[in-house]
């Protein structure tokens, strides 16, 4: 079994009025999680990778203009969240090793 990690669940949505911006928060978001809608990404991330991805989007945004929303689902490794979907499936957001 492997050793329990630090990581929580996040789901992230973000409502940004411009689209040269968005397409930027869209490239941001991308780096740190899976895409599942329009302007919604499922990230599992330590507080580390957590605080680096809000200075990335406190960059991206214009506050008063902007909005992101971020849900702590819980501890990643033992969260159960209870989805429901319909037309494309979603899984959870395993660990998988990172290569730098």
């Amino acid at each position: 079994m492997a050793a329990p990690t630090d990581e929580h669940l996040y789901i992230i949505t973000y409502d940004i009025a411009d689209q040269k911006r968005w397409r930027r928060v869209w490239k941001v978001m991308n780096g740190y999680g899976e895409w599942l809608q329009l302007s919604v990404f499922q990230c599992r991330l330590s507080r580390k990778r957590l605080v680096q991805l809000r200075g990335a989007l406190a960059e991206a945004i214009h506050d008063g203009a902007d909005h992101v929303l971020i849900l702590d689902l819980g501890p990643a490794d033992t969260v159960k969240p209870r989805l429901e979907s319909l037309g494309k499936t979603v899984a959870v957001v395993e660990r998988k090793p990172i290569i730098v």
